[in-house]
């Protein structure tokens, strides 16, 4: 299982792809697929059948998983992407900003 350095919750920038430039926080990480959710990037358009919740049915949009290597981490300080690493502190291991060297 791959180790990815981000998680939920996290605030994130697309770096490449349709939606570049756009920011947003992640909603839920598919570590399998190595995929995140970002709330407000990356929406499609979903049919949905009438149902018992929904009788109307009709066209729902949501967010579609974006590839992690087109994401990057929100660096607190500057608000520009930052690449994530880790370092010991106090015996925990913890994410800071390579830009700000500042824990994330």
């Amino acid at each position: 299982m791959a180790k990815l350095k981000i998680k939920s919750g996290d605030t994130v920038v697309v770096t490449a792809g349709e939606h570049k430039g756009s920011e947003g926080k992640v909603m839920k990480v598919l570590i399998e697929k190595n995929k995140a959710i970002v709330e407000g990037v990356n929406m499609v358009s979903k049919h949905e059948k009438p149902s018992a919740s929904n009788p109307q049915g009709g066209i729902a949009k949501k967010e579609a998983p974006i590839h992690i290597s087109n994401l990057s981490l929100v660096d607190p300080n500057t608000g520009k992407a930052t690449r994530v690493g880790y370092k010991m502190e106090d015996g925990k291991k913890v994410r800071f900003s390579k830009q700000s060297n500042q824990v994330v």
